[in-house]
């Protein structure tokens, strides 16, 4: 089953992406390296609630 999630940037803690996820493969909190356009740079993404 795939569910819904949320990534904000660490940086400055926007929410920019969704995306789905397993809860199966991935049980803990995501992280990704992701463009932030309000950074304008590359930066981790974390999942959000």
């Amino acid at each position: 089953m795939r569910v819904k999630i949320t990534l904000a940037c660490t940086d400055c803690k926007q929410r920019n992406y969704n995306t789905t996820k397993s809860k199966k493969n991935n049980p803990d909190r995501m992280e990704m390296k992701k463009y932030c356009k309000f950074c304008k740079a590359h930066t981790n993404h974390k999942e959000t609630k």
